[in-house]
């Protein structure tokens, strides 16, 4: 996930430097660092406007890690929150560096784990708020987003967190598996039996092949065309597939963080014993090693069970298969 940073003072900076300083020696991706409204800028950070950097961060998918005020955050973020399911990931940090506190998507945007993550990394007080969290209850909504499971009916989480809050056992049933009786949570694309939450898999992989440097809007694009025309939404999509060298690319991160759809990428040798008809391409094996990038990294992160079911189709400077996984 993307993450940016907006600081505003000398003490915020510190902060934000201690931060990418822990976080680049643990291996762990460094933040964007922003400064509010600055013609004072320093060397690492960016000067950019309070609404600009909320209004761009929910657009794009980013977490956003305000260094000051729980109350500026507050304000920055009103206009834009809609949804908890899809909101973005928002986290508080005083200046100080001493608290870090998850103010938004705790769970689905994965906020919680994200702020326990910083304040490991600077020494800090993580302050999580949410009640299954901090009853140490089964949190329904954090097993869905770390199965890359779909919920189906946003009102269940509650009933099962409710549940779950009181120490109540949480059932789970897949699909027709037992028990037969009404259970808290079933895992299925639908079903008839009872139940109080319902969890479907993702059923899709994508996979892409790319020119170095293709703009993400543009990749995002035709991305969403293609899945329009093939019925798919973005939530039935269990991940993004391509080469270990392109994993990495601009385009490709910024749809992966926009839409929560994790990478998973292949070495050329391991694309080349993908089992299956490709549709070939020397000059894609001149390049990368592999005579087509797209099918067979979709073929591969689809599983044994996989089938491809929309093969490679070229756009400019970008290539996508689709692979429906056995569910």
């Amino acid at each position: 996930m993307i993450k940016d940073i907006i600081c505003f003072n000398e003490n915020g900076r510190k902060t934000a430097r201690k931060i990418n300083s822990a976080a680049q020696k643990a291996g762990i991706e460094c933040a964007n660092l922003f400064f509010c409204n600055s013609g004072n800028t320093q060397e690492g950070f960016e000067s950019i406007g309070l609404d600009d950097f909320a209004r761009r961060g929910f657009s794009e998918g980013h977490a956003l890690i305000f260094v000051g005020a729980v109350g500026i955050a507050s304000r920055a973020i009103a206009p834009y929150v809609k949804d908890k399911l899809t909101d973005c990931p928002v986290i508080v940090i005083d200046d100080a560096g001493t608290f870090v506190i998850p103010v938004l998507s705790g769970h689905a945007g994965s906020a919680n784990k994200l702020a326990m993550i910083l304040a490991k990394l600077i020494g800090a007080i993580p302050v999580i708020t949410t009640s299954t969290d901090v009853n140490g209850a089964f949190s329904a909504d954090v097993f869905a987003a770390e199965n890359r499971l779909t919920i189906q009916n946003r009102e269940g989480i509650k009933k099962v967190s409710a549940r779950a809050i009181e120490g109540k056992p949480i059932t789970l049933s897949i699909k027709d598996y037992p028990p037969a009786e009404p259970v808290d949570i079933i895992l299925a694309d639908e079903t008839d039996r009872e139940y109080s939450l319902l969890l479907k898999p993702k059923e899709y992989v994508v996979g892409l092949g790319m020119k170095k440097g293709k703009d993400p809007k543009d990749a995002e694009e035709f991305i969403l065309g293609k899945l329009r025309k093939a019925g798919i939404k973005t939530d039935d999509v269990y991940a993004v597939a391509t080469l270990d060298i392109k994993a990495e690319e601009p385009a490709i991160r910024a749809f992966s963080s926009k839409y929560r759809i994790p990478v998973i990428a292949f070495e050329a040798a391991v694309l080349g014993k993908a089992p299956g008809d490709f549709t070939p391409s020397e000059f894609v094996k001149e390049t990368v090693g592999v005579d087509n990038v797209c099918e067979r990294a979709a073929a591969l992160a689809a599983g044994p069970s996989g089938k491809i079911i929309c093969k490679k189709t070229k756009g400019d400077g970008i290539t996508l298969a689709i692979a429906g996984r056995r569910i």
